[in-house]
């Protein structure tokens, strides 16, 4: 997504080999404009999918995934982080690792927001190592519901993410690839000519 990356390239900030700052934009302030044509460009990469929920992890991933249930017209449920006292029991749940902060995030969702009847779009921020994905996946597979796919805002394709759900034959587009960080600088997967 030309739009996007653009927005990357003025605004991320690469932080040593592998982090990109995007903070200006999308976790911490959020672009509503920039997400709601994040949100159409997901209905447009799985049009015709029979999707139901949309489901992604807090915090980051919320903005894209409430401009995609928008553009959707379905509900948005997220994953949450931190035990809530009005959410004890009959949750789903899932421990995810995060690279990022380096520590185990115990991630869980209530039942009665996703069930067997559910066709469920995963949006996320980022595809990194993919651990995010990984504990959505097994809170989707708890509930019986089915996957219709995996929704990326900004996928890092020189970490094992895309990978490992590829291999499970998992329909996965992202609106950035990136190759890599050279020198600071953000290089996307077209500008490699790998696309």
């Amino acid at each position: 997504m030309r739009l996007l990356e653009e927005r990357i390239k003025k605004d991320g900030q690469v932080l040593g080999e592998d982090v990109l700052k995007v903070d200006n934009f999308l976790n911490h302030q959020v672009d509503p404009e920039l997400m709601a044509a994040m949100g159409e460009e997901f209905k447009r990469l799985f049009e015709g999918a029979p999707i139901t929920k949309i489901l992604t992890v807090e915090s980051s991933g919320i903005a894209p995934a409430v401009f995609s249930g928008l553009a959707f017209h379905v509900p948005v449920v997220f994953a949450r982080k931190h035990k809530s006292l009005t959410l004890q029991d009959n949750m789903y749940s899932a421990t995810v690792y995060s690279y990022t902060k380096k520590v185990n995030n115990h991630i869980s969702i209530s039942k009665k927001f996703l069930n067997e009847n559910d066709r469920v779009l995963v949006i996320d921020d980022f595809l990194a190592n993919g651990q995010a994905v990984e504990g959505l996946l097994e809170i989707i597979d708890q509930a019986g519901a089915q996957l219709e796919g995996v929704g990326i805002v900004i996928e890092k394709t020189f970490q094992k993410g895309r990978e490992l759900l590829d291999q499970r034959g998992i329909h996965v587009e992202s609106l950035a690839r990136i190759a890599a960080f050279e020198q600071g600088e953000v290089v996307f997967l077209d500008e490699n000519n790998e696309n």
